[in-house]
């Protein structure tokens, strides 16, 4: 077994501080950028993540990269940020933090399935698919993603 890389020696820098403050550590993403790097740090939480947190968790994180040497003496840009619609669900948590959102994931005995998430825990999933509540195991599911929604009935409904 090798040396860790730098993103797992920054990922097990970073993970107990932001534990701490209630979030997880989702990616840690270090990239070239002309003679710079950029480390993109991103973290999100049960109850989602809004720029007050982003801002104060950037200022530990800065302070905490600057006082170890797990960033080496070239120059970087650090940016703290949650994750976006995009990211793949692939964990417990990002399913549970999916509640009420329309999903497409993948079937591990092939095809895919669409519906809304109407629970999620440790164990699986259960979606609404047309109108019929399906349970999922987490080992009979692969990838989801959410599906952005400009309009929902619930929307409509609320309008009337």
């Amino acid at each position: 077994m090798g040396a860790p890389s730098r993103e797992e020696r920054i990922a097990e820098l970073l993970e107990p501080v932001l534990a701490a403050v209630g979030l997880d550590l989702e990616a840690v993403e270090l990239t070239p950028a002309g003679k710079r790097r950029v480390l993109r740090v991103v973290v999100d939480s049960d109850n989602g993540v809004d720029l007050d947190t982003v801002g104060e968790v950037s200022q530990e994180v800065n302070t905490l990269l600057d006082s170890s040497d797990v960033m080496g003496q070239q120059p970087y840009v650090l940016e703290v940020t949650s994750p976006g619609v995009d990211r793949p669900l692939t964990q417990p948590r990002h399913w549970r933090r999916s509640r009420g959102r329309l999903v497409t994931a993948s079937l591990a005995e092939g095809g895919q399935v669409t519906g809304r998430v109407t629970d999620a825990g440790d164990e699986g999933v259960t979606l609404d698919v047309d109108g019929q509540p399906r349970t999922f195991t987490h080992a009979e599911l692969g990838k989801g993603r959410v599906q952005v929604e400009f309009r929902r009935d619930a929307d409509t409904d609320a309008a009337d």
